[in-house]
This record gives C-alpha cells, sequence and structure tokens, in this order.
C-alpha cells in the first residue's frame, strides 16, 4: 500500500494529535492510531493536553494504555505534554511524557500535513 503525502504524492506524511481526555479506550486507540501511521512509514507526535496528561497513569482491565504509549514511543513517536495542565494537576513530568509548552502544540499543528484531537 502507498502512503500519501498532503498533495496526493507518495511519502512521509506528518501527522500531530492532540489528546484531551483521560477516557482509556479513546486514548488507547489515538496511541494505537499512532503506531500504526509510524508501521506505515509516516511521522506522528502527540500533545497531551488537559486530562490528556493523565494518559500516562490510567488503569484499566481492557486498556493497556500505558504500554500502547511505551509501543508508540519504541517505534518512533513523540510525546509532548502541556506543562502548565501538568502544574495544575500538582503533577511533573516523566520519561514517557516530557513538559512541553503551548509553543510546542502550536508548532507541532503548523508543521503537521494533519492533525487530529482526541478528547
Amino acid at each position: 500500500m502507498a502512503t500519501h503525502d498532503c498533495q496526493g504524492g507518495e511519502g512521509i506524511v506528518k501527522i500531530g494529535v492532540v489528546i484531551s481526555t483521560n477516557e482509556p479506550e479513546l486514548v488507547w486507540n489515538a496511541f494505537r492510531y499512532g503506531v500504526k501511521a509510524i508501521e506505515n512509514k509516516h511521522s506522528v507526535r502527540v500533545f497531551l493536553l488537559g486530562r490528556g496528561v493523565e494518559s500516562e497513569e490510567i488503569v484499566d482491565k481492557k486498556f493497556n494504555v500505558k504500554e500502547m504509549m511505551k509501543d508508540f514511543v519504541n517505534k518512533g513517536g513523540a510525546i509532548m505534554t502541556c506543562g502548565t495542565c501538568l502544574k495544575m494537576r500538582k503533577k511533573g513530568s516523566t520519561e514517557l511524557c516530557p513538559i512541553s509548552t503551548m509553543q510546542d502544540m502550536l508548532d507541532l499543528t503548523i508543521d503537521s500535513d494533519r492533525v487530529l484531537t482526541f478528547g
């Protein structure tokens, strides 16, 4: 199957994903989508915003969010986490979810060929 860029030609598509929910199935599917896109040779960066910054802590019997996040990063995906959102929740960055800024989110949306939101 060929890959396509935003002009309709073959190539790598830069995908930005914004996750602003802590709902287990939705977050798990967002990272599952990211893994699939990377496996298809696309570039994917995720920005966690609002309740999305709680993604790494989600515990659910059906949806192992943290393992899917690790798989995403291990395959070459990048995760950025809203520093203000973490601070409001009295949380800090982790190795999996480093602190980022609104400027980073702006750059993600400007630099991406496609932006998807989950939340």
